[in-house]
């Protein structure tokens, strides 16, 4: 099969070349073609011409978004289109990465993939209508929601809450925000899974489990080796942000059973998380396997 992974050099289009293997594969990152830009897109297709093509390229940065709305929907929506007209012009199966951003968080029970979206901040908007957007030109493509994705070689809260407590002995997490985190590698050997299956229609997919991100950083601090070091969980009041967070955005993976992929537990990954990590580190970081 030859695969395309449009967003290479993201956290999951890394991961995703690194885990795919017995196939024809090919990565292309913004500097091969700005998903934005419908003439672009339509050359990577026509020179790569594959037979599933993965879209993992968005604007993530979830208060970027917030202070930039025609960005996020310039790429999440409009480049998320863009992509799927290209793809349905060579023939190609489409598989589309989503969040767990497009719910409220009010449900307080694991959302369905048939569950009502609700987005309550511009990253979860601009997301929900690629979905839209992505259905009506390829009703037969594979959306796949996750959520909290983290990995090495990354920015954002695990590698803020590991960093600080190496440097803090004290540390205040918001406990009122619920989800499940996903580890990059374990995403990526599902959709490699789904690609091969055929999957279709929208799918969740996380590592399984849930936890505040209070108790996700109590078990980062753990797995990291460090001692000493005292956590509390605070409010999200507490921490201002630009965006919205949903406080409940765990997902339910039973779709998947259909296709006999089976996520791991989240506190399984993070001795995974951590040797990658050190491997890319410059520094020897004290870690603990």
């Amino acid at each position: 099969m030859r695969v395309l992974v449009i967003g290479a050099a993201g956290l999951l289009g890394r991961a995703l070349l690194q885990e795919w293997d017995s196939d024809q594969r090919f990565g292309a990152s913004s500097r091969d073609a700005d998903i934005r830009e419908t003439e672009q897109v339509h050359r990577l297709l026509q020179q790569f011409r594959p037979e599933c093509t993965v879209l993992t390229a968005a604007y993530t940065d979830v208060d970027g978004c917030e202070k930039n709305p025609v960005r996020a929907f310039q790429v999440n929506r409009d480049g998320a289109v863009n992509v799927a007209r290209a793809v349905r012009e060579v023939g190609s199966r489409l598989i589309h990465i989503s969040t767990d951003y497009v719910f409220d968080g009010s449900k307080g029970a694991p959302y369905e993939p048939e569950d009502r979206i609700s987005p309550i901040n511009v990253y979860g908007q601009s997301k929900a209508e690629g979905e839209a957007g992505i259905r009506e030109v390829m009703p037969e493509s594979c959306i796949i929601r996750t959520s909290w994705l983290f990995g090495a070689n990354a920015v954002g809260f695990v590698p803020t809450v590991v960093e600080k407590a190496r440097t803090q002995k004290k540390l205040r997490v918001v406990d009122d925000q619920r989800g499940s985190p996903t580890f990059n590698r374990d995403l990526a050997r599902a959709i490699v899974r789904l690609a091969r299956a055929g999957a279709q229609g929208t799918l969740h997919v996380s590592n399984s489990g849930e936890c505040s991100r209070y108790e996700f950083a109590c078990e980062l601090v753990k797995a990291a080796g460090l001692t000493g070091v005292t956590l509390n969980p605070a409010t999200s009041d507490e921490f201002p942000q630009p965006a919205r967070r949903p406080p409940y955005s765990v997902l339910s993976t039973k779709g998947l059973e259909k296709y006999g992929v089976v996520m791991r537990p989240w506190q399984q990954t993070l001795p995974d998380y951590f040797l990658d990590s050190h491997h890319e580190s410059h520094a020897g970081n004290a870690v603990t396997m």
